[in-house]
């Protein structure tokens, strides 16, 4: 509501969360009046094909990497016309993570007029609290971007502060 508010519309572009943000958003009665829509992109030919994500990208960083975060981000900004976009991908697990990546690491992408930030977090928990907790922490950037900039640089529970 707070871009709304402003007339200003909102994209999203998800990996580890299968659609989990926007359905998040769509619970909300009247979020078609700014919200574009959504790309799931879970493979990394989706991330390439629907989203713009280069392949160079992908090789050089992997799929769960603040490079790729951002150009998710920017492709479903692009794609679906939207004035701000937010993006999330990561391990959610149980399987999947590394050593550099554990299971629970995911980085959120935002974009809009004039900013382009990513965040890293490191998520405990199962696959479900995962994927909640960054579905809910992507949308909680977006309005703070969106809305309250200043406070964007906020620390937030759970976040990664090493090089993303």
């Amino acid at each position: 509501q707070a871009l709304q508010s402003r007339g200003l519309t909102m994209a999203l572009a998800e990996s580890c969360t299968g659609g989990l943000a926007g359905s998040l958003v769509t619970a909300e009665s009247g979020s078609s009046a700014w919200f574009r829509g959504g790309v799931m992109s879970y493979a990394n030919e989706a991330k390439r094909d629907l989203c713009g994500v280069s392949q160079a990208t992908l090789e050089a960083h992997g799929a769960v990497s603040a490079p790729v975060a951002l150009e998710l981000a920017r492709g479903a900004r692009k794609a679906l016309h939207a004035d701000w976009a937010a993006s999330i991908t990561g391990v959610a697990g149980p399987s999947g993570g590394s050593e550099a990546k554990p299971v629970g690491t995911v980085f959120i992408g935002v974009v809009g007029p004039d900013f382009e930030a990513v965040r890293r977090f490191r998520y405990p928990g199962e696959r479900a609290i995962v994927r909640d907790r960054a579905a809910k922490t992507a949308l909680a950037l977006l309005r703070l971007a969106g809305a309250d900039r200043a406070q964007f640089g906020a620390p937030f529970i759970w976040e990664a502060k090493e090089d993303a």
